[in-house]
C-alpha cells in the first residue's frame, strides 16, 4: 500500500525505533522543519530533467511593498498543496515565486521612504546615495533618474521581501526560494522589453494617436481591464439644437459640458421621430456649430429623448460612434482633465467664442456649472436638471472619473479589433483546463466584449520603459512611423537618458536627432510574461523549453480579465501556444459579514495574528477546505476544527506507537499482506485502498478540497472506532498472530494516512514521519492503492463493528452506565446483512465493549442493545 521503505525490502538497514517525545505539540514545528527542508533541499527543482517530467507552475508574484493578509494565506495555500501533491506523485516541481515590484504601490513606498521624485530625462549618477531623512517637503525632494530611481526600487525591496519570505516560509509554502525574481530588475526588464521589440517587429504592437481612457489625478492612460464602474449622482440636463427651419431638437445628456466638442447628433434608424432628420444639420445652442444627425443602432429610442449627441469625447460610445460614423474630432479636455485654453477654430461666431472663453482652461466640474448658468441665462434649458443615479467609469486605483482623452499611446492587439483574433483568443482558452470549469465563461465573456486593442503605454515615471526613440527630421518633427529599436543585446534600455546607437546624446530633441520615449509599459504588460521571466526566456532556452508551457497558472478570479488574459495575448503572440495547461482560478475571502475584505474596507486580518493563534497547520486545513472558485469566510471555527486535526494526528501516532508499530510492519506488498489474517483489519485496508484511489483521482482533478475532506472522515472513523475495537488485541490480548495483524493495519494506515495529509498539514504530518521513518514524508511517493487486495464484501466490516459499537455505547449512556463498565451479558439486534461482518469481529467488539457475553440476533433496520446486564460497581 505505497511506497516499499527501502529499510524494510531487501536490506539489511536496521529498522528505526519510534522516538515519540513525552508530549507531541505543534508548537515550534514550523522553525524546525523549515530549517530541516532547507538543509535536506526537499523543494529543490532539478535542472537535469526534461519537460516530461516537469510540473511547472506560475505563481502570482506579490506586491513586495504592500502587505499581506489572510486572503494571500489562502490562495497561496491552495496552490501549495498541489504542488506538494505533485511533487509526491514524481514530478519534479518547478516552483518559483516572484515579487511584483513594478507598480504605483512600489512607487509611491519609495518616494516617501527615501524623499525623492523620478524625472526621467535626469542624467544617471553613478552611486547614488539618497538623503538620510526625507525632506518635510515634497518640493525640496532630490529629483532623480529613472534609472537611479529603479535602483532605489530594488534596495528597498530587497528588506520588503525578506518579510514576506518569512512569511511564506512560516506558512510552508514549498517554494524553490532559489528560483525567485522580480518584475523590475535586469532580467525582468530586459525580458519585458524584448517581449515588445518582437511584437512590434511582428506587428502585434503599433502606435496611434487615439482617444484614451484618461485618469487625471495620476495623469496616465488607462485600459479597459483596469476599469471601474462606480454608481455616482448625476443630471439629465435637457436642450435644443436648431434645425434650419427653426424646428427644436431636444436632447438630453449627463454632460452639458461637452457641447462645444458636439460632432453629430446620432438616432435610431428605425425611430420614425427621427428619420426626417438624418442627413440634415442642427445649429448647436451657445456655440452656433452646426453639425449632422446621424442614425446608428447603437443609440437608444428609450433613453432621454431617444437622440444623442456625439462629442468627441464624453465615453466609450462615442468613441465608438466617431469611428464607425467617420466623425470629425474636436477634443477639447487636456490630460489635465481642464478644458483647452484656446478658442477652437469651429467655434466660428462671435457669440460662441464669447461662451467658450468662459470655459477655457476650466475643470470639468467648472465648466459644466459655468454651461448650465449659461443655459439657464439663455433660457435654453426646457425645465429642471433631473436627477439620477448612473454607473461612471473610474480608474481601479483612481478617486475621479476618467475623461476620453485624444494621445498618441502603444497597443498590443487582442481581438478587440480584429474577429479573427479574437476567435484565436477564444480557443486559447478552450484549449487551458480551467479548475473550476465554469470560469472559462468569464474569460470568455471580456473576450466577445472587449472594444479595443490592448493599451499598454503608461505616463508614469517608474516602470519598464517602453524601448523606443524617435527621429526627428530636419524641422523638428517626429516621425513616429519609423520608431528606432535598440538591438536586443543592448537590452534593458531607458530611452529617456540614454541615446539610441548611432546618435550622440547632444543630438536629443534636435532637428535632425532623435527624441526618447518617456512612457513605460503597463505593468500588467510586464507581469503577462511571468513564464517567460521565471522560465528564463531567451536568457537560457533549454531552461525554458523544460517548464514552457507551464503546468498550472493559480490566481484570483478577478483578475482574468487582467494577468490571465494578458498572459494569453503574450504567449500567443510570442510562443504561439497557451502559456498554461491548466488554471486553479481561486475565490475571494469574506469577513464573518460575507463582504469582500480588502484594505480600503479596514476589515482585513493580518496573517501573523492568525498563525500565532492556531498554528501554520490550521490556516492551511482552513485554506484547504475551500472549493476553488469559491468566496469564503474567514472562519476562526474552521482554524479550530484543523487545529484539533492536527494535534488529533500527533496523539493518534503516538498511541499507535506506543501499541509496538513500526516500520517493519508496513504491507508493502502481496507477499506482507499474509500477515492481515484478522477481518477487522483487512476491511480497515479494504476501505484504505478505495480511500487512496478515490483521493489520487481528486487531487488530479483539482479538488484537493474534496481529498482533504474523505482523508479526515477516514481518520476519524480510523480513530474513533478502529483504534477503539482493537486496543486489546494490539496489546496481545488475542494472540501473537492478532496482534500481528493489527499492528500491519495499523501501521500500513498510518503511513498512508500521513501522506495523504502531508499537503494540506505539512508540519505535523512530517513530525511525526521522523518519529518513525527517515527523511521527509514530502520526499516520500504518493501512495498507491496497491499491495493489498481485499475479497468483495469485506470493507464493509468496519462499518458494521463500528454501528454496533455505537449502539453499545448510546445503550451504557442510556442506561446511565459508564462506558468502562463491563456487560456481563447482552443480546445485540442486527441487520440481517451485518450479523455475519460483526461476528467475525464479535472479540473485538466484546473487549472494546468491555463484554463479557454478547449474543448476536438478526432483526430490525439498525443495531440495537438489549437484555443488558451490568457487573457490579468495581469498589
Amino acid at each position: 500500500m505505497g511506497r516499499m521503505a527501502e529499510e524494510i525490502a531487501g536490506t539489511d538497514t536496521p529498522i528505526k525505533t519510534p522516538d515519540v517525545p513525552e508530549k507531541p505539540a505543534l508548537e515550534g514545528l514550523e522553525d524546525k522543519l523549515n530549517a530541516a527542508w532547507r538543509e535536506e533541499q526537499v523543494y529543490h527543482f532539478d535542472e537535469d530533467t526534461d519537460r516530461s517530467q516537469v510540473y511547472s507552475i506560475d505563481t502570482p508574484p506579490p506586491t513586495a511593498s504592500g502587505s499581506l493578509h489572510v486572503g494571500h494565506m489562502f490562495s497561496y495555500t491552495q496552490t501549495d498543496v498541489m504542488a506538494r501533491y505533485k511533487r509526491m506523485s514524481g514530478c519534479n516541481v518547478f516552483y518559483p515565486l516572484g515579487w511584483d515590484d513594478n507598480g504605483l504601490p512600489t512607487e509611491r513606498r519609495v518616494q516617501n521612504y527615501y524623499g525623492v521624485r523620478c524625472d526621467p530625462s535626469k542624467p544617471y549618477i553613478e552611486d547614488y546615495t539618497p538623503p538620510e531623512k526625507p525632506a518635510k517637503n515634497q518640493r525640496d525632494w532630490d529629483v532623480i533618474s529613472r534609472r537611479n530611481f529603479i535602483e532605489l526600487c530594488e534596495a528597498l525591496t530587497v528588506e520588503d521581501e525578506k518579510v514576506f519570505e518569512d512569511l511564506f516560509t512560516r506558512l510552508g509554502l514549498s517554494v524553490d526560494w532559489r528560483q525567485t525574481y522580480r518584475t523590475i530588475d535586469d532580467a525582468s526588464r530586459a525580458a519585458s522589453q524584448k517581449a515588445f521589440i518582437r511584437d512590434v517587429q511582428s506587428g502585434n504592437a503599433y502606435t496611434a494617436q487615439a482617444p484614451t481612457l484618461w485618469d487625471i489625478t495620476f495623469r496616465t492612460a488607462v485600459a479597459q481591464a483596469e476599469l471601474e464602474a462606480k454608481e455616482r449622482p448625476g443630471a439629465y440636463h435637457r436642450y435644443p439644437f436648431t434645425t434650419a427651419e427653426g424646428e427644436k431638437v431636444f436632447i438630453e445628456t449627463t454632460r452639458p459640458e461637452l457641447l462645444p466638442s458636439c460632432v453629430a447628433l446620432v438616432a435610431h434608424p428605425e425611430d420614425e421621430r427621427y428619420k426626417p432628420l438624418f442627413g440634415k444639420t442642427v445649429t448647436s445652442p451657445l456655440f452656433g456649430v452646426e453639425v449632422e444627425v446621424k442614425a446608428h443602432q447603437l443609440a437608444d429610442p428609450e433613453k432621454g429623448s431617444g437622440i444623442a449627441m456625439i462629442c468627441t469625447f464624453g465615453d466609450m460610445t462615442d468613441v465608438t460612434w466617431w469611428r464607425e460614423l467617420q466623425l470629425p474630432t474636436r477634443a477639447l479636455i487636456g490630460r489635465d482633465g481642464r478644458f483647452s485654453r484656446e478658442t477652437p477654430e469651429w467655434i466660428t461666431t462671435e457669440q460662441g467664442r464669447a461662451n467658450y472663453e468662459q470655459l477655457a482652461g476650466k475643470t470639468v466640474h467648472s465648466a459644466k456649472e459655468a454651461v448650465v448658468e449659461m443655459l439657464k441665462a439663455e433660457d435654453l434649458l426646457d425645465g429642471e436638471p433631473k436627477s439620477i443615479t448612473h454607473a461612471v467609469h473610474f480608474y481601479e486605483k483612481g478617486d475621479k472619473p476618467l475623461e476620453v482623452v485624444t494621445s498618441r499611446q502603444w497597443y498590443i492587439r487582442n481581438g478587440g479589433r480584429d474577429a479573427d483574433r479574437r476567435e484565436q483568443m477564444l480557443a486559447r482558452g478552450r484549449e487551458i483546463t480551467w479548475h473550476p470549469g465554469f470560469m472559462r465563461s468569464r474569460y470568455e465573456n471580456w473576450v466577445e466584449g472587449l472594444n479595443g486593442d490592448w493599451l499598454i503605454s503608461r505616463q508614469r515615471f517608474f516602470g519598464v520603459p517602453i524601448p523606443v526613440w524617435y527621429p526627428l527630421d530636419e524641422s523638428g518633427e517626429l516621425d513616429y512611423e519609423n520608431p528606432i529599436l535598440p538591438s536586443e543585446e543592448q537590452l534593458p534600455v531607458d530611452p529617456a537618458s540614454e541615446a539610441p546607437a548611432g546618435y550622440e546624446e547632444s543630438q536629443r530633441d534636435a532637428a535632425g536627432g532623435f527624441t526618447g520615449e518617456a512612457d513605460v509599459l503597463d505593468t500588467w504588460a510586464t507581469s503577462a510574461i511571468t513564464p517567460h521571466i521565471a522560465g528564463r526566456w531567451e536568457r537560457e532556452n533549454d531552461f525554458f523549453e523544460k517548464v514552457f508551457p507551464y503546468d498550472l497558472r493559480p490566481q484570483g478570479h478577478d483578475i482574468i480579465r487582467t494577468w490571465l488574459f494578458a498572459s494569453a495575448v503574450r504567449a500567443n503572440s510570442l510562443n504561439g501556444s497557451v502559456p498554461w495547461t491548466n488554471t486553479a482560478i481561486s475565490g475571494w475571502i469574506l469577513d464573518p459579514d460575507r463582504k469582500k475584505m480588502s484594505k480600503s474596507k479596514g476589515n482585513v486580518v493580518v496573517p501573523n495574528d492568525v498563525l500565532d493563534k492556531f498554528g501554520t497547520d490550521a490556516v492551511r486545513y482552513w485554506a484547504a477546505s475551500a472549493k476553488l472558485g469559491a468566496d469564503t469566510a474567514y472562519e476562526e471555527g474552521q482554524f479550530k476544527i484543523g487545529r484539533r486535526l492536527a494535534i488529533k494526528l500527533l496523539n493518534a501516532s503516538k498511541f499507535a506507537f506506543g501499541m509496538g508499530v513500526t516500520e517493519e510492519h508496513i504491507v508493502t506488498d502481496e507477499a506482507g499482506a499474509g500477515v492481515v489474517t484478522q477481518p477487522l483489519d483487512r476491511a480497515l485496508l479494504a476501505r484504505l485502498k478505495a480511500l487512496v484511489e478515490q483521493v489520487t483521482a481528486r487531487f488530479e482533478d483539482y479538488d484537493y478540497a474534496r481529498a482533504l475532506s474523505m482523508t479526515e472522515s477516514f481518520f476519524w472513523q480510523f480513530t474513533d472506532d478502529y483504534v477503539e475495537l482493537v486496543k486489546d488485541r494490539a496489546y496481545g490480548g488475542q494472540g501473537e498472530e492478532a496482534q500481528a495483524s493489527v499492528r500491519a493495519a495499523m501501521a500500513t494506515t498510518l503511513d498512508t494516512l500521513l501522506r495523504l495529509f502531508a499537503p494540506v498539514l505539512p508540519f505535523a504530518t512530517d513530525e511525526i514521519w521522523r518519529w518513525w521513518r527517515s527523511g521527509s514524508v514530502h520526499a516520500a511517493d504518493w501512495p498507491t492503492a496497491a499491495g493489498f487486495e481485499t475479497a468483495a464484501g469485506e470493507s464493509e466490516t468496519l462499518e458494521a463493528v463500528a454501528e454496533a459499537l455505537a449502539a453499545v455505547r448510546r445503550a451504557k449512556s442510556e442506561a446511565e452506565v459508564k462506558q468502562r463498565h463491563a456487560i456481563t451479558s447482552a443480546t445485540l439486534t442486527l441487520p440481517q446483512a451485518q450479523v455475519t461482518h460483526v461476528e467475525s469481529a464479535l472479540e473485538d467488539l466484546k473487549a472494546a465493549t468491555k463484554a463479557e457475553a454478547l449474543t448476536l440476533s438478526a432483526g430490525g433496520e439498525a443495531p440495537e442493545l438489549s437484555q443488558a446486564e451490568y457487573a457490579a460497581p468495581e469498589a
